[in-house]
C-alpha cells in the first residue's frame, strides 16, 4: 500500500497534476448528479455502451448503439494520452475520447452502459462524469471495488445505498453496478440484470462493446 502510494506521489509530482484541485472539481460536480430516473427506462429501446483501449501512447474509446440484439452503429475515436493512469481519476485520462465517439453517433442512446464507476466511488466516477458531459443517464458497472462496503447485495457508501453486486455468472467475479447519473439505483441494477444473457457475466451491449473494440485495436494496430 506504502509503494502504491509512494508510486502515485511520483506520477503526480512528475506531470506537475494539483491533484486536490482535480479532488474539489470531481466533488463539485457530483452536486450535480441526479440518482432519480429521468424517464420511463421500460420503454427505451436504444442503448449504447462505451469501452476504453490502450496501444502505446493512445487511448482507443468505441461505443455502439443497439437496439435489442442489432447494432445499429458503432464509431471510435483515436486519440493520444495526456492524463496518467491514476486510481480514482480515470475520468481526466479516458473521458475526451469516449465523449468524441458519442458525438460522432448519428442516433444518440437513451441510456449507456460505462465500464467504471457511477455514484459507488469515492467522488465522481467515470459513468457519472461521462453523464454530465452529454446529458444522457448512464450506469457504472465495474469489476472491482473502489469505495465503499458490501451488505448483502447492496454496496453501502456513507450510510446509503449507492449500488448493487450482481453475479449471474457461477464462478464468475461479481460485477458492481452503480448509476451514474439520471438513473436510481433499482432501476439500474434490473436493466444491467436483464441484459445478461445466461452463461455471460458482463450484459450484452457491454459484451458487443468489446468485440468491437478489440476488432478495431486489431485493424489499426496490428
Amino acid at each position: 500500500m506504502e509503494k502504491e502510494r509512494d508510486k502515485v506521489s511520483e506520477i503526480i509530482k512528475k506531470y506537475n497534476i494539483d491533484i486536490e484541485k482535480l479532488k474539489k472539481e470531481q466533488e463539485k460536480l457530483a452536486k450535480l448528479l441526479s440518482i432519480k430516473d429521468s424517464i420511463d427506462f421500460s420503454t427505451i429501446s436504444k442503448i449504447g455502451a462505451v469501452e476504453n483501449n490502450f496501444f502505446k501512447n493512445k487511448i482507443l474509446s468505441g461505443i455502439i448503439l443497439v437496439s435489442g440484439d442489432e447494432i445499429i452503429e458503432q464509431k471510435y475515436s483515436l486519440q493520444t494520452v495526456t492524463f496518467p493512469y491514476i486510481s480514482g481519476f480515470r475520468a481526466y485520462r479516458e473521458l475526451s475520447a469516449m465523449v468524441e465517439c458519442f458525438n460522432k453517433l448519428e442516433e444518440k442512446p437513451e441510456l449507456v452502459l460505462i465500464h467504471g464507476h457511477g455514484i459507488a466511488h469515492d467522488r465522481l466516477g467515470l459513468a457519472s462524469h461521462f453523464s454530465l458531459s452529454t446529458g444522457i443517464p448512464s450506469i457504472g458497472i465495474a469489476e472491482k471495488m473502489l469505495e465503499g462496503e458490501i451488505k448483502g447485495e447492496n454496496i453501502i457508501k456513507q450510510g446509503k445505498v449507492v449500488g448493487k453486486v450482481i453475479s449471474l455468472k457461477q464462478g464468475s467475479t461479481p460485477l458492481y453496478v452503480s448509476p451514474g447519473n439520471l438513473i436510481d439505483v433499482e432501476t439500474a441494477a434490473e436493466i444491467v440484470k436483464s441484459l445478461i444473457k445466461q452463461g455471460h457475466k458482463l450484459p450484452e451491449p457491454m459484451r458487443k462493446a468489446k468485440k468491437y473494440i478489440r476488432e478495431t485495436r486489431k485493424e489499426l494496430f496490428e
